[in-house]
């Protein structure tokens, strides 16, 4: 297997270093980073190095990020600078306690090979950042309305005025860096990489890097000062914060929406508001800073009041690795190739309002969509003319609709209770849509009534939902006691007859040794029994039972391979 660096040199996976360019590589997974945190899989990569999830095997197993120093710098100056930069990050996160911004927990120099590598540590936020929740409604041709953006400026708004009355600046507010976070539905405020800690009697920054200025920002988010000048103020951020806003509301790019000639936004023509959020835009992105709004909490007093907006009726969901990592990631760059990648499908989901933390997330590496049953049928035309293998027939009941991110509805058992599931389905690393349609399809399966009908956060619909939490929990230990492995357990809801072509392959090439097609049935059938009696494998559901089928057959043909 190989493995690449960022400028595309091919790597035998064993090394650490890109043997052109010495660039270090990615941390493999399963790999033990100060003998304590396990890389479970990257997460992105920024300017100064990359961003895993990790388990801390001293926490319970506990998830967590380890973000990666290791800038691709030649000069000394230029590597202490970076450096700096890198510790300046990790003393202010050891000062921001607000529930709103990832909790700090260490940082680690670790030597690897021959080299010292810095990492931070820090809460892994389970949930979409606003540039994946925006593409999927650009999906359906949709953007942001005007009421969840005003709901957004209200909860993201109070984080900036506490990080400011701490004299920081984060410089790098963009959708990408707020991440709407599954557990309350509120906005996060990542990766701060670019802060700067301003001395009261300044009240701007300005460094260099060698010779070059040290601008951090992306172009169109971040003001002139900083990008021209280097100079941030507090209402720098707010610049940023309404130039995020308006690419939200628009679903078009900065450039798209400034007249840089003229150095105007395109109010009325590509930008349609309210005159109120309007006027407050527009201070928070006057041209001269003594022309914005000086703090965070003059915008609350100005906003116009928000009311419940009505949710859209569906999402077209996409499974793709969460950004907690500095930059933009657009769905065009992580869409996979048929062969190298991960195969996509599509289908429409909606989940009901008390789900919503269960909901499909917008992002990862291993991207699945799921079909309509139009494409199914055929699959499954294709299905009953196997023999040899026993795969199941698709039956898919309907699924209630998923509202709007932005609203806040409470489930009667508490957030505990759903965190507890999250947390235990992150931790086998079962992805999110395959859990969240299969517990779905058992829960209709059981109440046909009601089929085609949304649960709700009413107190009528308590035991239905507690109903639901059962399943998930049932569910879960049985795919713990089916003793999967990791890659078993992150492909399920990806198996199809594809993997039965592969393994038939193989066999009749001896690559199996004397391991038959018929050997691999009998064998998979027998522990799929004992862990779910009682079902028929001739009516298995392709999408549910018959992945778990699947991914058992695939770690006995692992096993037969390893002899």
């Amino acid at each position: 297997m190989q493995v690449f660096c960022t400028k595309q040199h091919a790597n035998s996976d064993g090394n650490r270093f890109c043997i052109h360019c010495g660039e270090p590589l990615p941390l493999g997974v399963g790999l033990v980073v100060d003998n304590r945190y396990r890389i479970i899989r990257q997460l992105g990569q920024g300017g100064f190095g990359r961003t895993y999830l990790a388990e801390d095997r001293n926490k319970s197993h506990q998830t967590c990020v380890l973000k990666e120093f290791a800038p691709q710098v030649q000069e000394q100056q230029d590597l202490q600078k970076a450096k700096e930069l890198f510790e300046r990050e990790a003393s202010v996160l050891k000062t921001l306690q607000h529930p709103q911004i990832p909790r700090f927990h260490a940082s680690l120099q670790v030597k690897i090979g021959s080299k010292n590598f810095f990492f931070l540590v820090q809460d892994y936020i389970d949930g979409e950042n606003f540039d994946q929740l925006l593409e999927q409604r650009q999906s359906q041709g949709k953007a942001f309305s005007e009421q969840e953006i005003i709901t957004l400026l209200q909860q993201i708004l109070p984080v900036l005025s506490y990080i400011h009355s701490r004299d920081v600046v984060h410089r790098d507010i963009s959708p990408d860096n707020l991440i709407w976070r599954r557990s309350d539905y509120m906005p996060v405020l990542i990766d701060f990489g670019g802060v700067k800690q301003l001395p009261a009697s300044q009240g701007f920054w300005f460094t260099k890097l060698a010779v070059n200025h040290t601008l951090l920002g992306k172009k169109g988010y971040a003001p002139e000062e900083q990008l021209r000048q280097g100079k941030v103020f507090y209402n720098s951020d707010l610049y940023s914060l309404a130039v995020t806003a308006l690419v939200l509301l628009t679903g078009k790019e900065p450039q798209k929406l400034y007249d840089s000639y003229q150095g105007i936004w395109y109010w009325g023509k590509e930008i349609n508001v309210s005159i109120q959020l309007e006027t407050v835009l527009k201070k928070m992105l006057a041209y001269k800073p003594s022309d914005r709004y000086e703090r965070a909490e003059q915008i609350l007093k100005d906003l116009p009041s928000s009311t419940a907006t009505k949710p859209p009726s569906t999402y077209i969901t996409k499974l793709k690795t969460m950004v907690v990592a500095p930059g933009r990631k657009r769905a065009h760059a992580l869409v996979s190739r048929f062969h190298n990648k991960t195969q996509a499908v599509n289908q429409a989901i909606a989940l009901p309002v008390w789900m919503r933390p269960f909901a499909v997330s917008l992002g990862g590496t291993a991207l699945v969509v799921l079909t309509g049953a139009g494409t199914w049928a055929v699959v499954n035309s294709v299905i009953r003319t196997i023999t040899e293998f026993t795969v199941p027939a698709i039956s898919l009941p309907p699924i209630p609709g998923l509202p709007n991110p932005l609203n806040s509805p409470v489930s009667d058992r508490g957030s505990r209770d759903i965190n507890q599931i999250l947390r235990r389905r992150q931790q086998l690393e079962i992805p999110e849509v395959f859990f969240t349609q299969f517990v779905d399809n058992l829960f209709y399966t059981k109440n046909p009534e009601l089929q085609g009908r949304s649960l709700t956060s009413n107190p009528a619909d308590t035991a239905l939902r507690n109903e639901w939490y059962g399943i998930a929990e049932k569910l879960l230990n049985q795919i713990e006691q089916a003793n999967l492995s990791t890659a078993a357990r992150q492909k399920l809801g990806r198996y199809s007859l594809q993997d039965e072509a592969i393994w038939r392959r193989q066999a009749r090439s001896g690559e199996l040794g004397n391991y038959t097609i018929d050997q691999l049935n009998k064998d998979t059938n027998e522990k799929f029994d004992r862990l779910f009696p009682g079902q028929q494998r001739g009516k298995l559901n392709q999408r549910t039972f018959g992945q778990i089928w699947y991914a058992i057959a695939a770690d006995q043909v692992s096993k037969v391979k390893g002899r």
